[in-house]
Formats: C-alpha cells, sequence, structure tokens
C-alpha cells in the first residue's frame, strides 16, 4: 500500500471555447485518483471562467500556493485533472512548480498525465507545458483573427458600454434606458454644472447608483466614460474603427467639446480633485522640508490651517504649520503683485491630442508588465531555475526595455506640438483667477477649481518665512 500522503486539488475552467472537464468532473478524478492511492485531500480550490495564462489574476490558485509554502507543510501534493489547469504559460509553469518542489517539496501532478521518473520523464513535462502554452497562444491568435474579421466587416463584438446592451450575432447594440439614465446623469454634471470626476463619482454612489457588476463607481470609471466616443456612434477595438449604427443621444461636437475641456485640464499626478478637499487651497501648499502636502485641519476653530501631514507622523521634527488666514492673504499677495507689475515665470502644459494620450496609456501600461516580468527572472534566479549569467542577460536585457520606454515617456512629456501662450495671456489669466478667489460670493469648490487651472503648487519654506508659486498654463 501506498504512503499515506496530504493534498491540495486545483480545479479550473476557462473562459476559452475548448474541449475541457466541467468542474464536477475534474472534481471527481481528482477525488477518484486519492482515493485510489492513499492520499487525502485537505481541500479542492475552484477557479471558474479564468484562464491559465496569467497566475496573477487567479486568485483562488494563489491562495493555493501560499497555503502550500506554510511552515507547517500542510501537503506533499497538488492534484490537478492536466498540468494544462495548473498553468498554460511554461514560464509561470516552471517557476511555481519549482518554487514548490525545491523550497517545499510539494509536488505537482497530473492524474491523468502520469510521468515516469527521472530525467525522461521531466522532459516529457516540458513537453507537455510546452504543447499546452502553444495551444493556448494559438487559440487566442485564432479567437482575436475570427473578432477582426467581425470588426473589419462593422460587426459588434466588445463589451456593450454603460447605457447599451448587446444584441447578438454582431448586430448594434441597443440602449438600456435605466442604465442610460447613470450614462445622462453624468454627461450633465460635467459638461453643464462643471463638476470633477470625484463629485461625480461620490454623487453616483449616494444616489444609490452601482457598476453593471454592482460595485460603486470609482472616479476612473467615471472618466471612461466620459471619454468613451462609443457614445456619439465611433465603434472602435483593436485598431479597427468605425461609425456604427446604433442609436446615440449625443453629437461629435458636444464629445468634442467634453474631450478638448479634459485635455486642457491639465492635473499634476496624484493631485486630488477639488470636490474631495475641504479648503480651496487644499492639495496646493506643499511642505518646504519634505516636499509633503500639508494637509487641512479644521479641528481647531480659532485657528484653522494646514499642517504636513508627515510631521504628524513623526517623519521629521520641524513643524511646517500654517494658518489659513495668513495661506490666504499671501496668495492674494502673490497675485496683487504679479498685477502691479511684479515679473513671474510659468510652465507650459500643451494639451494632448488623444492619439497622445493612448500611446501615454499605452507606455505606462508597458512598463507595469516590464515590472511583473522583472519580478519573474528575479524569482526564476532565486529558485535556481536561471543561471547567474542567464539572470544577468535577461536583467540587461529588461533594463534596456525600460530605459527605452521611459525615455519615450521623457519625449512624450517633452514634446509641444502647440504653441506656447504669450506674456499676457497669462497674466490675464492670473487676473480672472484673482478677481474669482477675492470674491466672497463664489464657492469654495469654483475658487478651489480656478486655483488648480494655474497654480501647480505652492512650496510653504517656513525656516525662511516665505512661500514659492509654480505657475502653469495649458
Amino acid at each position: 500500500m501506498e504512503q499515506l500522503k496530504y493534498a491540495y486539488g486545483y480545479v479550473r475552467v476557462s473562459t476559452d471555447k475548448q474541449e475541457e472537464l466541467s468542474p464536477d468532473s475534474q472534481e471527481k478524478l481528482l477525488r477518484n485518483y486519492a482515493k485510489q492511492h492513499n492520499i487525502i485531500l485537505l481541500n479542492i480550490f475552484f477557479e471558474l471562467g479564468v484562464s491559465g495564462r496569467k497566475a496573477e489574476k487567479r486568485p483562488e490558485f494563489q491562495k493555493m500556493v501560499s497555503l502550500a509554502k506554510s511552515d507547517d507543510h500542510p501537503v506533499d501534493l497538488i492534484l490537478v485533472w492536466k498540468f494544462s489547469r495548473f498553468a498554460r504559460n511554461q514560464e509561470e509553469s516552471i517557476v511555481y512548480k519549482s518554487l514548490l518542489k525545491k523550497q517545499h517539496n510539494v509536488d505537482v501532478v497530473s492524474v491523468s498525465e502520469p510521468l515516469i521518473e527521472g530525467p525522461f520523464g521531466s522532459l516529457i513535462e516540458r513537453i507537455i507545458e510546452w504543447m499546452d502554452e502553444f495551444y493556448s497562444t494559438n487559440l487566442s491568435e485564432e479567437v482575436i483573427r475570427g473578432m477582426e474579421e467581425k470588426a473589419e466587416k462593422e460587426g459588434y463584438q466588445m463589451v456593450p458600454p454603460l447605457g447599451y446592451k448587446a444584441v447578438g450575432n454582431g448586430e448594434p447594440f441597443t440602449i438600456n434606458e435605466k442604465e442610460y439614465e447613470i450614462v445622462t446623469f453624468i454627461f450633465n454634471q460635467f459638461d453643464k454644472q462643471n463638476s470633477d470626476y470625484t463629485k461625480i463619482t461620490r454623487l453616483l454612489n449616494n444616489m444609490g447608483y452601482t457598476t453593471r457588476r454592482g460595485n460603486p463607481f470609482e472616479s476612473r470609471g467615471v472618466q471612461r466614460i466620459l471619454m468613451n466616443p462609443f457614445y456619439y456612434g465611433l465603434v472602435t477595438w483593436r485598431g479597427i474603427s468605425f461609425m456604427g449604427a446604433h442609436e446615440v443621444r449625443l453629437s461629435k461636437e458636444q464629445f468634442d467639446i467634453r474631450t478638448e475641456k479634459i485635455r486642457k485640464n491639465f492635473k499634476p499626478p496624484r493631485r486630488r480633485d477639488i470636490s474631495s478637499c475641504r479648503h480651496w487651497l487644499s492639495g496646493l501648499i506643499k511642505c518646504g522640508y519634505c516636499g509633503s502636502t500639508l494637509a487641512w485641519n479644521g479641528g481647531n476653530p480659532h485657528s484653522p490651517g494646514f499642517q504636513c501631514y508627515k510631521y504628524s507622523k513623526g517623519v521629521h521634527k520641524e513643524s511646517c504649520s500654517l494658518s489659513a488666514s495668513k495661506a490666504v492673504a499671501a496668495v492674494y499677495e502673490y497675485f496683487e503683485n504679479i498685477l502691479d507689475g511684479m515679473d513671474f515665470e510659468y510652465k507650459y502644459h500643451a494639451p494632448e491630442t488623444s492619439e497622445k494620450v493612448d500611446l501615454r496609456v499605452q507606455l505606462e501600461t508597458d512598463l507595469k508588465k516590464l515590472a511583473s516580468r522583472e519580478a519573474r527572472i528575479r524569482l526564476a534566479f532565486e529558485n535556481e531555475i536561471d543561471t547567474l549569467e542567464e539572470y544577468r542577460d535577461n536583467k540587461k536585457r529588461l533594463l534596456n526595455e525600460r530605459i527605452s520606454l521611459e525615455e519615450q515617456l521623457k519625449n512624450l512629456d517633452d514634446d509641444s506640438e502647440n504653441k506656447q501662450p504669450s506674456h499676457n495671456e497669462v497674466l490675464e489669466k492670473v487676473r480672472t483667477v484673482y478677481d474669482i478667489i477675492k470674491d466672497e460670493n463664489v464657492d469654495y469648490e469654483t475658487k478651489g477649481s480656478f486655483m488648480r487651472s494655474l497654480v501647480e503648487d505652492i512650496v510653504y519654506d517656513k525656516k525662511n518665512r516665505q512661500m514659492i508659486f509654480t505657475l502653469y498654463i495649458s
């Protein structure tokens, strides 16, 4: 009788249209195999409707591997129907199998693909993994090819955006009236009420609206809806575009006005929308000691103001507090000096075309993917899958790729296709902003929006008792 062993089972059914056993059938085979080989199945992890190409997108797989790596060595084996259920990416399959085997003495066993002991068995296992990856890649290419042919014939095949529903057979999407109420609300808030993404998101969630999946709205989702050309009739998919036959309630002119408004509204990285702030200067004033944003401290009704949040956490010992009255007075004085003839400098942030926006998104996505690949080659080296020489070569190759991507991003930032505004145009912008923030009848959100259209940041140098303004125009 075989020695008693403990195991986890892993069942995965992918999203691909392929010949594979149902979850119940896979589970049955795993339980029968365990019974026949004196194995106790402690748990079976199910991943339904998930591709095996990316391990990080399989939460149950990650949970299972994490438990299998525990110091108390809960299992000796991981049972799968086929090795393709464990992974369809050969690189990841080798990394995870080696990690489990070499560091934790846990074997991955396919109940339908028995292997012989020794190097020949390992060779057969690698061939199976390669065939699984080839099948997955080839299947993906065939599916994409078929979808491209449908798109070229002006067929609808993407996921319908909010407010629309699919009819099937490539027919034009139709309007879902209940969902389109949400879309109309978003359009009106941005186009007519000048609400920012954060405010719109908060209003949607307060009103009880949810996404199609039943989740609360997020500001980035609101932004995607506002910038989706499908709503005026343009259907796009993987570089193929055509004017669709679906019903639209937004004109091309309205969409162009909106996108122009978005492009011109430059927003520095990590700056919060004004609707999420409690003072019209919140998010603009920076600490002169560490460069962090001064947080609003309205808890003291006698002297409300700003304080560096890193000082509050003990990161540095120098206090950088500033009362609201002094901050506002300094802003007034700075603008008044400019209007009285003081010389000033400013930055110019050229509005980006939709092509440049798309390119920026693609470059940033490629950098994220690159970081994942860098982590994998490091893991492969640490688990002795790659030699030091192989690791150095791979690291050098990825470093060159990173330099190239970052250089393209830098060139994108440096490239200005538009004529820089004149000094007088910027001066007129200063005058407009000054008039707005001085008006007691103007609400704080409007004041904050106008300040953000001209001021990139204000560094409070408490040691030298000065405030350094950085202006910009876009």
